[in-house]
């Protein structure tokens, strides 16, 4: 028999997988030695109590059956033909690549057009940003491969739930190289010193099916015959064509849009945020979230050793407009995200420890129009 329970644990419960399977044996009225084995579907924290943190868990249990590891869903990618449709993809950030892995799987071949490096050659970029704070508008924590949640933290979390299928999303991140807990984790995170390893690596799965991939390939405009687009063209002077171009370039290629409006391509105005990053001590959020006390310098930190460094996320209405927290890093870093000379942005991002000294988050306010 396989059966879903909801367990609720203390942290260092959660942590055993004896006491796991202990619990899976107590709520179904069966001794421990018929479990013959559980993974975990979801997990989540619940620190409402000020008395105790508990850890919400949902896993599958195999009672008095063989147990069966969890299936990963791997996608199959099939080597193109020579006679393959193209598609431009212009951007290999995030929706760049998840829209060239879709188009293999269609029988589709992709042509990437990066303006940025790829994520080696994009690392010597940011070193120089960070020490000398000299910015190559082509190839710092917005462009390149990967987009800027390569080197800045992109999270694995959206308050949508109607973004197509995220479990699918999540397991080909996992076929790529991620760890197994982005599956069943409420808010999973892979960590900035991990995805470049797993974004080179979907670059080597789309070459090695007959997808293409250009660096340093600017797009400066698009090609079309009687309002029908034909490809686009770059900034060396190359005229690259197709059956149909993907704009994947995100919000920081302000260029594209200026291109779009001048070529008369009609742009829909979409709702945006303005807002601040603030960085706080890592102890001071775990005291308030989880209800212990504040570390003090030196010290081991007083939460709970199987609990995480803590987030938060917070939102409120003020004068009819939405003030809310984005992107929060526990134990992360504060990055320059500026894309050229004269500007001052910033991200944050979190290493997969997230064990930094400092919390940080953004705080922004819509901007309506």
């Amino acid at each position: 028999m396989q059966k879903d329970i909801l367990i609720k644990l203390l942290p260092s419960e959660a942590a055993s997988d004896n006491a796991i399977k202990n619990s899976i044996a107590r709520s179904l009225g069966k001794k421990e030695k018929d479990i013959t084995g559980f993974y975990l579907l979801k997990q989540s924290i619940d620190a409402r109590s000020r008395q105790q943190v508990w850890i919400n868990i949902t896993v599958k249990a195999f009672v008095d059956e063989p147990f069966h590891q969890r299936d990963i869903q791997k996608v199959i990618f099939k080597e193109l033909s020579a006679s393959s449709k193209k598609v431009i993809i212009v951007g290999a950030g995030p929706a760049g690549l998840f829209a060239a892995l879709r188009l293999l799987e269609q029988g589709i071949r992709p042509i990437i057009l990066e303006r940025g490096k790829d994520v080696r050659a994009r690392r010597r970029d940011l070193a120089i940003l960070n020490k000398e704070g000299i910015i190559n508008p082509e190839s710092n924590y917005c462009f390149g491969e990967g987009g800027a949640g390569t080197y800045s933290d992109g999270k694995l979390y959206t308050r949508s739930n109607k973004r197509g299928d995220i479990n699918r999303i999540l397991n080909l991140f996992v076929q790529f190289g991620a760890e197994e807990n982005i599956i069943y984790e409420s808010h999973p995170h892979i960590g900035t010193n991990k995805l470049p390893a797993i974004i080179t690596a979907m670059r080597e799965q789309i070459i090695a099916c007959g997808g293409i991939f250009l660096f340093d390939k600017k797009v400066v405009g698009l090609i079309t015959d009687n309002d029908e687009l034909k490809g686009v063209q770059t900034a060396d002077g190359d005229n690259i064509l197709s059956e149909a171009v993907i704009l994947a370039t995100g919000h920081s290629a302000r260029d594209i849009f200026r291109m779009l409006h001048q070529q008369k391509v009609l742009i829909e105005a979409k709702p945006f945020a303005l807002g601040v990053r603030i960085e706080h001590p890592q102890a001071l959020i775990d005291s308030i979230q989880y209800h212990c006390p504040i570390a003090q310098p030196g010290n081991a930190l007083p939460r709970s050793a199987f609990l995480p460094p803590a987030s938060y996320s917070l939102a409120e209405q003020v004068n009819n407009k939405g003030v809310f927290s984005f992107c929060m890093c526990p134990g992360g870093i504060i990055a320059p995200a500026s894309t050229s000379a004269g500007e001052l942005v910033v991200n944050g991002w979190s290493p997969s420890k997230r064990n930094n000294p400092f919390a940080n988050s953004g705080m922004v306010v819509e901007v309506q129009l």
